[in-house]
């Protein structure tokens, strides 16, 4: 699911320097990849370094992210992650859709971690 009003990219075009947000100097952080899926869908399987917030905490939680690196938002397929990058663009973040979400992201061969000693897997 996109948006022509919403920057998005394909999974194969975002960065995979993700380090949880921490900057990567003091000039230029890095880029961060929040995942707003619910904690069930990040157990089973997420992006290595990236920031988990589910979509119903992020206005409460936006502390958490950093406004002058790029953010990268992913969901599953791509719904969540459409209505939260239009709320974080709205708000002054250069917020950007991960197009197809994790879905893609596995179909693409990206690399994934899951929670425990579980083989991470979207689908």
């Amino acid at each position: 699911m996109t948006s022509p009003h919403v920057p998005s990219v394909a999974v194969e075009d975002v960065p995979t320097d993700f380090d949880g947000g921490v900057p990567a100097s003091a000039d230029t952080p890095r880029p961060i990849l929040l995942d707003v899926r619910e904690d069930d869908e990040w157990q089973l399987g997420h992006a290595p370094g990236a920031i988990h917030i589910p979509m119903v905490d992020v206005p409460a939680r936006l502390d958490e992210l950093e406004y002058d690196a790029d953010l990268y938002v992913v969901c599953r397929q791509g719904g969540r992650s459409l209505q939260v990058v239009e709320y974080l663009t709205h708000i002054g973040f250069d917020a950007i859709q991960v197009r197809g979400g994790m879905v893609a992201w596995q179909h693409a061969g990206r690399p994934l971690v899951a929670q425990g000693d579980q083989q991470a897997k979207i689908y």
